[in-house]
């Protein structure tokens, strides 16, 4: 790592006397530190010099033994794991384990050069063991305290360093391994300093495999789907200069080809990890490249570790910094055209277990925690309102899909390029009907107890006016659905899913109830404990709120899609981008349209979309804290547990859209074909 004078000798006092714990026998929690500080020493010893002076054998050896603790059953032994930590060291096992999670992030920051990263944990370390060691009864006030103050006293450098990189584009970690590193070998993935599995490496050998030119049609697809969305969502292009390009390790071929579509185009890259600190990352979501999860376990364990230092203080502070960052950045800021994201699809899923040990937030931290996405939400908008720039997202299976990865592979580049011009005569079918509707009615078939009444707003101006957006293949690829922000007033009824992953997290048999638009009750059989099972979506869906108006209905019409999943056994590993293709959804949180309400956008056709608010958003001007939740998690009803998709016009005639699954309407027909 590359460091000034004073964290050069700041980081060797804490390495040397990081060696000597490993030494000791502390008269507290003796296995603990003995443990963390010989896998801190191991990584200093092996990550601080360049990989190029190593050989294969040794990448994968130190890459296996680096990451051992989160691999197969080791973890249920780990201090890692909380419950383990908890059994091993009583009340201070879920601090200790926090403070070793994010220790375990000691790899990438060295990678990243984040000389200062490194260093405070390092410290924290020794903090913390010099104050449990120092005192016949060691205090555990103390100790979290300790964890506070690391939390509230770097946030300022943190934060800033965060918001940073992503926005300003360098020639760093990323950009130098996608645009200069031999992707023909295997070498060069363990540059990042993150895990190196049987995805990565598959996904990296079979993208080498390719021909330039199929790479290059995958970049102009994605590329051009972003640059289409500045036209489709009316956002102007002039001025912007830069792109935050996400991706998954392992994507590198793509993401240079993408890069030089981009600069094409008059774009820079931005290319920055996710978050690895708890200061930074909101609970399992890694926004920025990233490894496939190695343990979702232990991301779903630790995902509430900021209730360390989540309080009203910590809130303020951080909101001050970000408005200060985001001031002294606006210029970049205002020449942010987006985000272009490359995501994956086909790792092993698993039902996370929700553990007593693991840090929970408090009644209060659950406001705080709401209160900041809201505040740290208009913050953002200030500077890179939600009108004013565009994003796109495409996905691409690993290989743990299936064992016929490779067809999977070339069929999602197929469902990727289908035909726009054939979906966007086939949504219109649709909603010109969906147009002269009261309401439309979704029902489920056999064991779905879906029953949903979806009021519908009442055009002024039917011959110029629309309520659905006629979506194709520009900002979310593949194409494949029309939508609408519903009317709240007078939508009510059931969703139920048999089962579904919303952010790499399994529900069972999914119920939501809604009131007026609004939440009004929801169950899962996750857990035989109903209240576990009702806290699960309380926390990971309603985002710790009681409630969540419907943001967005929509029909799914990508059947290609839907059939390949049904073909090849693997609708639940589906990421939401290809899932809500595949049968009507309905989001829960914002609008598509938020923060861009009052930006004028027009279908194929040269109608104006008029249904992008509602109730809430509607305060944007008054209220603002009322008016957005940050978050939109969208849930699918595939097209086997559909009974009826119909409209129903103020007269009270019906049209159905959908029947048993299939299209009935005049002019969706052709949709059934790769149904067979």
């Amino acid at each position: 790592m590359i460091m000034e004078e004073e964290l050069r000798e700041r980081y060797e006092l804490a390495a040397e006397r990081i060696r000597e714990i490993a030494g000791e026998e502390p008269e507290h929690f003796a296995d603990y530190f003995k443990k963390v500080a010989g896998y801190i020493i191991y990584v200093l010893s092996n990550y601080e010099k360049e990989d190029k002076e190593k050989d294969l054998e040794y990448l994968r050896k130190r890459n296996e033994e680096t990451f051992s603790e989160l691999l197969g059953d080791a973890y249920n032994e780990s201090y890692l794991n909380p419950d383990h930590a908890a059994k091993k060291l009583g009340s201070f096992g879920r601090v200790l384990s926090f403070i070793y999670a994010e220790i375990y992030s000691l790899p990438m920051l060295i990678k990243d050069d984040k000389a200062f990263d490194v260093i405070i944990l390092m410290e924290l370390f020794i903090e913390v063991y010099i104050m449990i060691n120092s005192s016949e009864a060691p205090s555990l006030k103390g100790v979290e305290e300790a964890a506070y103050y690391y939390g509230f006293d770097y946030a300022e450098e943190l934060v800033r360093e965060r918001i940073v990189e992503t926005l300003v584009p360098s020639e760093g970690l990323a950009y130098r391994i996608c645009m200069n590193a031999d992707l023909n070998g295997e070498e060069y993935l363990y540059e990042y300093g993150e895990y190196i599995g049987e995805n990565e490496r598959g996904l990296s050998k079979y993208l080498a495999s390719l021909s330039d030119e199929e790479i290059e049609s995958i970049a102009k697809t994605f590329v051009g789907g972003f640059r289409r969305g500045f036209v489709t969502m009316n956002v102007p292009f002039e001025g912007k200069k830069t792109v935050n390009i996400r991706y998954s390790i392992g994507q590198e071929r793509i993401v240079r080809a993408a890069v030089r579509e981009f600069d094409k185009i008059g774009l820079k890259p931005i290319l920055c990890r996710y978050a690895v600190s708890r200061i930074n990352r909101k609970q399992v979501i890694r926004q920025g490249f990233t490894g496939i999860t190695i343990n979702m376990q232990f991301d779903y364990d630790h995902r509430n570790d900021d209730a360390f230092f989540l309080n009203k203080r910590f809130v303020e502070r951080k909101l001050d910094i970000m408005r200060k960052v985001y001031e002294e950045y606006k210029e970049e800021a205002a020449a942010y055209a987006g985000p272009a994201v490359i995501e994956s699809f086909g790792e092993e899923t698993v039902e996370p277990a929700a553990k007593d040990e693991a840090s929970s937030y408090t009644e209060a931290q659950e406001k705080l925690f709401t209160e900041f996405a809201t505040r740290s939400g208009e913050i953002v908008n200030d500077y890179i309102p939600g009108d004013k720039y565009s994003f796109t997202i495409i996905a691409f299976p690993v290989p743990t899909v299936h064992e016929k990865f490779d067809e999977i592979f070339r069929e999602t580049i197929r469902l990727n390029t289908l035909d726009n011009d054939k979906y966007t005569r086939i949504h219109q079918a649709m909603i010109d009907v969906l147009d002269k509707a009261a309401y439309v009615k979704v029902e489920g078939k056999g064991e779905n107890e879906t029953d949903m009444h979806i009021e519908m707003r009442r055009l002024q101006d039917p011959q110029h006016e629309s309520q659905f957006e006629n979506c194709v293949a520009d900002v979310n690829i593949p194409v494949g659905e029309i939508f609408t922000s519903p009317l709240l007033e007078g939508t009510f009824g059931r969703l139920h899913v048999s089962q579904v992953y919303l952010n790499g997290l399994l529900y069972k048999n999914l119920k939501m109830d809604f009131k007026d638009g609004c939440v009004a009750g929801y169950s899962c059989s996750n857990f035989t404990d109903s209240e576990k099972s009702k806290n699960f979506i309380r926390e990971n869906v309603l985002q710790n709120r009681d409630t969540l108006p419907l943001g967005e209905f929509a029909i799914g019409t990508n059947t290609a899609a839907y059939s390949m999943a049904k073909k090849y056994g693997i609708m639940g590993k589906l990421p939401i981008l290809i899932m809500e293709k595949t049968g009507p959804h309905f989001a829960v949180g914002d609008t598509c349209y938020r923060h861009a309400e009052d930006t004028r956008i027009f279908n194929p056709d040269g109608k104006e979309i008029v249904s992008k608010e509602n109730s809430f958003s509607k305060l944007r001007d008054t209220e603002p804290e009322k008016a957005y939740f940050n978050c939109h998690t969208d849930i699918t009803i595939p097209f086997d547990e559909l009974a009826r998709i119909y409209t129903v016009n103020e007269d009270g005639s019906e049209v159905d859209i959908i029947r048993d699954g299939r299209f009935v309407l005049p002019g969706t027909e052709e949709l059934n074909e790769e149904l067979g």
